[in-house]
């Protein structure tokens, strides 16, 4: 090497895909933020159709939508670095909340149609496997550690 060429530096390497492996905990929680997002803007765009498909009133799906793109967003956030435990934890139990209130709130609050009671069952059980799989990369990652 000649005396006045430039140092070599070592290149950095791609952050893996492998990180965002939905077996891991920054995986599932991307996957999480997706999906949540979505459907907050899909509330939030198409609030008056899905509230008549539904039987869910604009405001409630307005409010949801809001609530879900928040959430969703922050959660995303969490996937873009190595999160903490205890953020992870908080997420697993919002979720865990999300999947327990939403049968009371298809019984006590609102007057779905069929559609609605349709979705409302699909959804806590789509968040329901959110909460399966962050638990199971939480352990997966904690015996690494």
């Amino acid at each position: 090497m000649p005396a006045n060429a430039p140092p070599v530096t070592p290149v950095t390497p791609v952050r893996s895909a492998a990180a965002f492996s939905p077996w891991t905990v920054r995986g599932v929680l991307a996957l999480d933020a997706v999906v949540t997002i979505g459907n907050g803007l899909a509330y939030l765009a198409f609030a008056g159709p899905l509230g008549s498909l539904f039987g869910v009133g604009l405001p409630t799906l307005l409010d949801l939508g809001l609530l879900l793109t928040c959430h969703g967003l922050v959660v995303g956030a969490l996937a873009a670095r190595r999160p903490p435990r205890p953020a992870v934890l908080a997420v697993v139990g919002i979720n865990a909340g999300w999947v327990l209130l939403s049968p009371v709130a298809l019984a006590a609050r609102f007057a779905p149609t069929v559609s609605g009671t349709v979705w409302i069952p699909l959804q806590a059980a789509a968040v329901a496997l959110f909460v399966v799989l962050q638990l199971a990369a939480l352990r997966r990652s904690g015996a690494r550690r």
